[in-house]
């Protein structure tokens, strides 16, 4: 198999600096004019593709970043709490860097998997893309193989590797939910949310549920599984504590689903949280204004949003660099809907 021609070979080759080749590659100022042919020449000798990076910008500088938002059919971005908050990051750091961005939605169906492509995935009208919340499939990545720019994955997913990433910590964020239930002596804990084949982000919080139950030796493991896209979980949840009566704690996969089994606990006469304590996790703003207000795992989603457009930028920097993924890790937000577990005193005979 040949190997693979990076900016090293041409360096080596054209006697210039792996630098200088980056930049004329990238068709920066700074370097004299027979130096540019040059170092081109050797590149085209030994097989390098020389990819316009920044199609269309001025001065080789990153001018446009678009960014594809999931969405539900007929519902706007800005209408996912979670998400709007990952614009408001993208946005601040476009205008501080003065890049201007193009916002698309792109509508999913009930496996968050793509129905269709965005125009501005296939036009070129922007210099780099953001994919956000999505799974990225084959009717996306057919698309994508055509692109020069970069294409960051935002809260998203990819069965390929040939993506650069920004995701939350869901796994270990979750475990650290449970295991904030645990230590405020709960032993019975219901899941509300995800299924065995959820997306990938849901999934990994319901193995951090399952983790936190083994590693303190609980067996007894209560799921209440439906489809996220399709259902608020306040079925389940009414259904689950009919059925569980031992339950006394909740660990929900989101907030949405979080605030939907509080009042699902509240309509089966119980209490939030003296008789149920429930967790959520994203932080959305709803979540402070609950009553009572809510415990969760707060996701810098504007951090996250920044992140991403640094992320762009080192990719454009370092466009032969290794796939990356940055990783939030939540952090926990203590407010009112855990307490203690009440302890039953056994009766004297």
């Amino acid at each position: 198999m040949r190997e693979k021609v990076t900016i090293t070979h041409i360096a080596l080759e054209s006697g210039v600096s792996p630098a200088t080749v980056s930049l004329v590659l990238r068709n920066r100022p700074g370097v004299s004019e027979g130096t540019r042919i040059r170092v081109l020449g050797v590149a085209e000798k030994i097989g390098y593709q020389v990819k316009p990076i920044v199609v269309g910008s001025r001065n080789g500088r990153l001018q446009t970043i678009g960014m594809i938002v999931k969405t539900e059919p007929n519902l706007p971005a800005r209408a996912n709490p979670f998400y709007s908050h990952v614009i408001i990051g993208v946005e601040d750091a476009c205008r501080n860097s003065g890049i201007d961005l193009l916002l698309s939605t792109m509508p999913v169906d009930d496996k968050n998997r793509p129905l269709g492509v965005p125009q501005m995935l296939t036009r070129g009208i922007a210099d780099a893309l953001l994919m956000v919340g999505t799974f990225v499939d084959e009717t996306v990545t057919s698309a994508v193989g055509r692109k020069t720019c970069p294409i960051i994955l935002v809260d998203a997913y990819a069965k390929t590797d040939m993506f650069d990433a920004i995701v939350s910590d869901n796994f270990q964020a979750a475990w650290q939910a449970v295991d904030y239930l645990i230590r405020h002596g709960h032993r019975h804990i219901g899941l509300v949310g995800s299924e065995p084949d959820s997306y990938p982000s849901i999934k990994q919080r319901r193995g951090g549920y399952l983790r936190a139950l083994r590693e303190h030796d609980i067996s007894e493991v209560y799921c209440a599984d439906f489809n996220l896209m399709l259902e608020s979980g306040y079925e389940a949840t009414k259904e689950l504590l009919k059925k569980n009566s031992a339950i006394t704690a909740i660990f929900a996969v989101n907030d949405k689903v979080a605030l939907a089994a509080m009042n699902a606990v509240m309509d089966c006469g119980k209490r939030v949280p003296d008789d149920i304590s429930i967790i959520g996790y994203d932080d959305v703003d709803l979540a402070a204004n609950a009553k009572p207000p809510l415990t969760t795992m707060h996701v810098d989603t504007v951090a996250m949003g920044r992140a991403a457009v640094q992320l762009i930028m080192n990719r454009l920097e370092h466009p032969d660099s290794a796939r990356m993924t940055l990783t939030i890790h939540p952090t926990l937000v203590e407010r009112d809907s855990v307490a203690k577990a009440k302890v039953t005193k056994a009766l004297r005979p």
